[in-house]
């Protein structure tokens, strides 16, 4: 069958343009085969990176179709499935393109040095400097071990950061490899920083709480690493330690959940002055705040009343289970 590759060829300071190739496919064949057949046969100035073939290094991540994937591991066959094809006559295209997120050095090839830096921010190492090493290597048990499994196959592929919207509005945001490989360090019972680390990762632009919690890091990792649920379970160790009035970041988790558990849903009214305004302590917080209450009077947009839900009881039914199986 035939099947036609639409390639976005680029290089820095050049407008990019689409390039097609129209090539002789088997709906087994990878995307990576069959960029191997474009640039072997057709053009040998198509750029892209490729190493093991196997999906164990990672080198191949590329935008296929618009997502983030590898392309020793996609095929012919998963992405014609994903395409509405209106005639028989018709030759399918697939559309690929660099990763998002990182600068394009030349057509699928991007310049990998901030995502490298983004993780070296977190100090992706574990430490042992408070223990007296011995002679003979750490020994975990398979519990301990169990809880690194996940993020323990993380191949830094990029796909992840290349989806993260969060990184793509917030430049100083590490990225959801980065946050994932921080959860492996302080689950890891070898490491001796973890009161440190949370501290770091407590960040609200650099750290988890720069998370906009979209789920892309998650759907597209080709390892089922899944960054998201990592961030999410240093967000709980973080509250676990914190107090209301340690950051706001702090306060909107924590405020969210006790008025909604209160009332069945959220008094914005209390939230904004709760959270932004920590309980009328911070002044700059109130005054920040002032002039879309303001807006809101004069548009007569601000409640003066405030109904609790009728299914106040179902709300913290469900909130106290969730509370109790995560404790």
């Amino acid at each position: 069958m035939k099947v036609t590759f639409k390639i976005l060829r680029q290089k820095p300071n050049i407008s990019p343009k689409f390039q097609s190739y129209t090539i002789d496919v088997n709906p087994t064949n990878t995307i990576l085969e069959c960029l191997n057949k474009i640039k072997w046969e057709i053009d040998g100035s198509v750029a892209f990176r490729k190493n093991c073939r196997n999906t164990i290094c990672g080198s191949c991540a590329m935008k296929i179709n618009g997502r983030s994937a590898l392309a020793c591991k996609q095929n012919i066959h998963q992405e014609l499935d994903k395409i509405d094809i209106k005639e028989e006559k018709t030759v399918p295209e697939i559309i690929i393109s660099p990763l998002n997120n990182l600068p394009v050095l030349k057509d699928l090839v991007v310049d990998m040095n901030n995502f490298w830096n983004d993780l070296e921010a977190i100090e992706p190492y574990v430490s042992s400097q408070a223990r007296n090493i011995p002679e003979r290597e750490f020994l975990q048990t398979p519990e301990e071990r169990k809880l690194l499994e996940e993020t323990g196959n993380c191949i830094m592929c990029g796909a992840c950061y290349s989806e993260c919207n969060a990184k793509e509005v917030n430049t100083n945001f590490v990225g959801p490899h980065a946050l994932a490989k921080s959860y492996r360090l302080v689950a890891d019972s070898r490491d001796t920083n973890e009161d440190s680390r949370l501290t770091q990762y407590n960040d609200i632009n650099q750290g988890v709480w720069g998370c906009t919690r979209c789920y892309l890091c998650n759907e597209v990792c080709p390892m089922e690493v899944a960054p998201l649920d990592q961030i999410s379970k240093i967000k709980g160790m973080i509250l676990a330690k914190q107090d209301i009035e340690s950051s706001r970041a702090i306060r909107h988790r924590k405020v969210l959940i006790d008025l909604v558990k209160k009332d069945g849903w959220l008094d914005e009214r209390k939230f904004g002055l709760m959270v932004v305004g920590n309980y009328f302590r911070d002044l700059q917080g109130l005054l920040s705040i002032a002039p879309l209450g303001l807006r809101l009077l004069a548009n007569g947009k601000f409640p003066f009343s405030f109904e609790p839900s009728e299914g106040v009881a179902e709300v913290r039914g469900i909130i106290n289970a969730v509370q109790k199986e995560s404790s």
